[in-house]
């Protein structure tokens, strides 16, 4: 729910350098790493035309740019801040079946936001997409928090071994009706084939037959949340040179298990998991060394305020999205067309190539979206979930 924070407790939350260990204190660099990463899916996912600039899109399938690396970022962050958090948390006198409750909680809440995103405006409940991304954080979220609650780090260790292996063995070896098995091309794999069987007329609708937050790749994004939950282990116990190891032999390992199987956003292999939670890791912990060891933080001003309300400028964002596409107005010209493309052809398309013009437009949604945020955190209301 929206909260006011009260001014005692907004002073509390400014940044400060902080003396305790990360057991403790806030990591404000964790804070400015979501932050980052909300500013950067708000950039990609609002261009104002095609073409975009290679790295602001998805990879076409295999490989993976830029853009491939927001999600399981974020995954990854979560990751983390729940371990610090249930650990401040049960620090505090909380018992497990309270944090679970909470997480339950929590997740449903995630989930019922990701269908109204999906629904909005229309809420067309015969093709309701019932995956996407919050569905799927809230997933994550919550498998992730059980397994948390329950095992100790070798379970955790244990966990993310049999999701990885799992999904290994059913993309590989599973004989797929029609295809056999062992095959990983776009829309015919043993992905597309369960979301086929259990998710028809309620998948994403620029596939319509497979979805890239569907049900078998959502195995081993509950394995990035795991990898996070495992960095917030050695970050909550200031291992910060094991840390930055794992992240050098994350990649590394990725990159060697991509001779067997591609490196693959929509498919969420295992290769791509462990390459972008090493890449995390490398970047939370640059922007560990700057923000909280060195105090350099005035840069990151904006992103902390971005990360503030992350949930809540996501579906804002996408609130937004859809009304500029729904929303038409009538041209000079007597054509209809949507509040988005007019604003685009009439404020951007003049100023530069339309490669540039999409930039500048999905940067000044970014910034409308700044606003947003800004305005909330100056009022100190957070959408606490």
């Amino acid at each position: 729910m929206l909260v006011s924070m009260p001014a005692e407790s907004a002073q509390e939350a400014k940044p400060q350098l902080a003396k305790e260990s990360p057991a403790t204190a806030r990591l404000i660099s964790l804070d400015a790493f979501r932050g980052i990463t909300v500013a950067a899916m708000l950039l990609v996912n609002n261009p104002g035309s095609d073409p975009v600039y290679p790295q602001l899109e998805h990879a076409s399938w295999n490989g993976w740019t830029f853009t491939d690396t927001i999600f399981p970022f974020f995954l990854w962050i979560v990751g983390v801040a729940m371990t610090l958090s249930f650990a401040k948390r049960m620090e505090r006198g909380a018992n497990r079946s309270q944090l679970l409750l909470h997480a339950l909680r929590r997740s449903i809440i995630i989930y019922l936001l990701g269908l109204l995103l999906a629904g909005f405006p229309y809420f067309h409940l015969e093709h309701l997409r019932l995956v996407g991304v919050l569905p799927r954080i809230a997933v994550c979220y919550l498998i992730a928090s059980v397994i948390l609650l329950f095992t100790d780090w070798r379970g955790q260790l244990a966990a993310i071994a049999s999701l990885f292996v799992s999904y290994w063995l059913l993309m590989t070896l599973y004989p797929v009706p029609g295809l056999g098995a062992g095959h990983l091309e776009k829309g015919a794999n043993f992905a597309a084939y369960i979301d086929q069987m259990f998710l028809t007329g309620h998948m994403w609708g620029q596939t319509k037959t497979w979805d890239p937050e569907g049900i078998v790749s959502t195995l081993p994004a509950i394995g990035t949340t795991l990898l996070g939950i495992m960095a917030g282990h050695l970050l909550k116990n200031h291992k910060l040179r094991w840390l930055a190891a794992s992240g050098v032999i994350l990649i590394a390992f990725g990159e060697l298990l991509s001779l067997w199987m591609p490196i693959n956003k929509s498919l969420w292999t295992v290769p791509y998991a462990f390459l972008m939670a090493g890449l995390a890791t490398l970047e939370f912990l640059a922007l560990y060394w700057l923000v909280d060891v060195k105090a350099w933080r005035t840069w990151a001003k904006p992103f902390l305020i971005f990360g503030s309300n992350a949930i809540a400028v996501f579906v804002l964002s996408g609130l937004i999205g859809r009304l500029l596409g729904v929303l038409k107005v009538v041209t000079t010209q007597g054509q209809r067309q949507s509040l988005g493309a007019f604003l685009y052809d009439t404020l951007f398309a003049p100023l530069t190539t339309q490669i540039n013009a999409s930039l500048l437009y999905a940067l000044s949604f970014v910034g409308l979206l700044f606003l947003a945020a800004w305005f909330l955190h100056r009022r100190r209301w957070f959408l606490r979930v």
